[in-house]
């Protein structure tokens, strides 16, 4: 799979953008009464910023593959299962969302060409001498589909919310602008894929 260089690095600095609002979040909100699920949410955006970053960064990233499949296992997990324990909705709905885009990434590592230039192990995204795409296409299909439904389904929510003026809890706009973008690079990453 080959992504064009210039390609690459404008997707790069929209994900390394992402750091600034998740690392704000983690930094000054209040967990104690926003909730340990809200906390949990925002260190899985995190975690996957930082992934998408590594993915698409033409330099590469030093993480060999196995060590990323272990922290999205952990991961995919951690979140179904608090998907399937249930408790609020809202949470419900987020830790589903967080335990699918964990199973996305596992998939993505493990079904993309790997290459030597320049990643090693990981997966190749803007090496041109990598052929292929995806294995099981249907897969990267539903993803395309899940992830760009998300991202449209996130900014209608952000823009009622926002034509509404309710008042959201601290961090709901900057968490749903985070997710509508990185649901959006989601989906375009696994586009990419099926069209190699």
């Amino acid at each position: 799979m080959s992504v064009a260089v210039v390609v690459a690095w404008g997707a790069t600095v929209v994900f390394a953008a992402l750091l600034r609002p998740c690392l704000t979040r983690l930094t000054t909100l209040d967990y104690a009464t926003l909730g340990a699920a809200t906390r949990q949410a925002d260190v899985a955006g995190l975690l996957m910023t930082v992934a998408m970053l590594a993915m698409v960064s033409p330099l590469g990233f030093p993480v060999p593959v196995a060590g990323w499949q272990a922290v999205f296992v952990v991961t995919a997990a951690f979140f179904l299962a608090a998907a399937v324990r249930g408790g609020d909705a809202r949470c419900r709905r987020c830790d589903l969302h967080h335990g699918l885009g964990a199973l996305a990434m596992l998939y993505m590592l493990a079904a993309m060409p790997h290459g030597d230039a320049g990643h090693g192990v990981w997966p190749t995204m803007v090496d041109g001498a990598a052929t292929g795409g995806y294995a099981l296409p249907l897969v990267a299909a539903g993803c395309v589909v899940y992830f760009a439904l998300d991202g449209a389904l996130t900014v209608r929510r952000l823009v009622r919310a926002r034509r509404a003026a309710t008042v959201a809890p601290a961090g709901a706009a900057s968490r749903s602008t985070c997710r509508a973008v990185m649901s959006a690079g989601m989906a375009a990453m696994f586009a990419v894929g099926l069209a190699a």
